[in-house]
């Protein structure tokens, strides 16, 4: 019985996803080690070092549904080993040939390897949904380019942004993600074959040949010298997965913070029957975006622990490798989850203009103190008109008059600023800055990366 939310029947969709446990399902990760075991045979073949009868047989015996798991588990309780009553079963159902197998290799050289195949899989998933959501993102940015809303700094009202412009932060952020992506590729797709100590010396004098044609079966690059002890590269894509993880997370707690009773300018997508609460009937809680919230203080966890996996022992330390096992499937698993939730949330999110429009008028004017206070700081100086604009502000904060009135009441302000003008300064739409020009060319962005991703699959898709 799964003991693990991710492989539970009834919650595993909330921290995972069908396509992404499939990656890290046992079965298919042993077969993966199959894979291993039967490219290494035929590039070893191809090299005349075994028959090539035998590579045959290998590749014919290398599928998990020959496998026994109820002997695989026992022989395991004996050995103490993983991998030893895998080959041995695969050497067995090769028959005469099982003598090749395994030939010259170690136990991690098939692990890591293997598990890079597993991180390639999970590579392409994260990509391609995190392009996706840059292209809804782009789609709402530009639907509400103009759409005037209150800028929060410090959980305050601060300047008139565009609802345009906040999500173009959106996109900017997760552009970057998709880029150390990209950056990180070459460095992870790249396999594990040197033998016990990293020297190669079990391959023979045909040793670089039998690891570059063996990766090269597999699609992976091949390493200019063993990572068996050098977790970094794993430890930067477990880290990549937290930091991919923190922005959907940031993007999910904005609209958690702005679906609140109070505020009310977004809200995650919602159909008749979701229910917020078991005892409050009137609850339309975020729980898709807290999910992601939470997914992403997960993934934060385990990118400390594949930090401490960076300090290994002497060649080969196989306390790294049993940390990885349970924290890399962990750690994809939560990051295609975030991902496909964010989507979720970004596909069905609800726009409320009107509240947007109620909320920048509720501080009556106080929202567009800085313009007030530049253009009264060209007749008397900044922080003059600072002082001036200031004490009209705190008045109007507790209460004793409306902001336009206080500063028309203030003779050194009356003399500079009209009525007229002032109506004018305190207009939110009229103060956006360069919002509506930022959100054309973080879109335009958006709209080059994923035309070019879309390219770059048309082409790969051609016969």
């Amino acid at each position: 019985m799964p003991s693990h939310v991710i492989d539970f029947v009834l919650f595993g969709d909330q921290f995972s996803t069908p396509e992404i446990r499939a990656v890290f399902d046992e079965r298919a990760m042993i077969q993966l080690w199959l894979d291993v075991e039967a490219a290494l045979a035929a590039a070893q073949a191809e090299l005349g070092i075994i028959p090539a009868e035998a590579a045959e047989a290998v590749a014919r015996a290398a599928t998990v549904d020959q496998l026994d798991f109820a002997s695989l588990k026992k022989e395991l309780g004996v050995t103490a080993h993983p991998l030893v009553p895998i080959v041995r079963a695969l050497a067995r159902n090769a028959g005469t040939h099982g003598r090749w197998v395994h030939w010259g290799a170690t136990t991690q050289d098939i692990l890591d390897t293997a598990m890079v195949l597993q991180l390639k899989q999970t590579h392409a998933i994260l990509r391609r949904d995190l392009l996706a959501l840059v292209g809804v993102l782009g789609e709402l940015a530009g639907q509400h380019r103009d759409t005037v809303m209150a800028g929060r700094t410090h959980g305050q009202q601060a300047l008139p942004i565009t609802f345009g412009f906040k999500v173009a932060v959106w996109i900017a952020e997760c552009l970057r993600q998709i880029a150390r992506l990209d950056e990180v590729a070459p460095r992870l797709f790249t396999g594990q074959l040197a033998g016990a100590v990293g020297t190669l010396a079990g391959f023979g004098p045909l040793a670089e040949a039998v690891q570059r044609r063996t990766l090269e079966r597999l699609g992976l690059g091949v390493p200019s010298i063993a990572w068996h002890a050098s977790r970094d590269v794993i430890t930067e894509f477990v880290t990549l997965l937290a930091l991919i993880g923190g922005t959907l997370a940031r993007i999910a707690n904005e609209v958690i913070q702005l679906q609140r009773s109070e505020v009310m300018e977004l809200e995650e997508p919602f159909a008749h029957g979701k229910v917020g609460s078991s005892t409050m009937p009137h609850k339309r809680n975020p729980s898709h975006a807290e999910r992601v919230v939470a997914i992403g203080r997960m993934l934060r966890g385990l990118a400390a622990t594949a930090l401490e996996t960076m300090v290994a022992a002497h060649e080969r330390d196989m306390s790294v490798g049993r940390a990885e096992w349970a924290l890399v499937p962990e750690a994809g698993c939560l990051a295609a989850a975030a991902t496909h939730w964010t989507l979720v949330i970004a596909r069905g999110m609800r726009v409320n203009v009107e509240r947007m429009q109620e909320n920048l008028d509720r501080l009556g004017g106080l929202l567009l103190s800085e313009p007030v206070m530049l253009q009264l700081g060209l007749a008397i100086g900044r922080d003059a008109a600072h002082d001036r604009v200031y004490e009209a502000a705190m008045a109007a904060f507790e209460g004793r008059g409306r902001f336009r009135d206080l500063l028309l009441q203030d003779p050194g302000i009356a003399a500079v600023l009209s009525s007229q003008e002032l109506e004018r300064l305190l207009e939110p739409g009229a103060y956006t800055g360069l919002a509506g020009a930022i959100v054309d060319r973080i879109v335009a962005e958006a709209r080059r990366v994923t035309g070019e991703s879309e390219r770059a699959a048309s082409q790969e898709a051609r016969p």
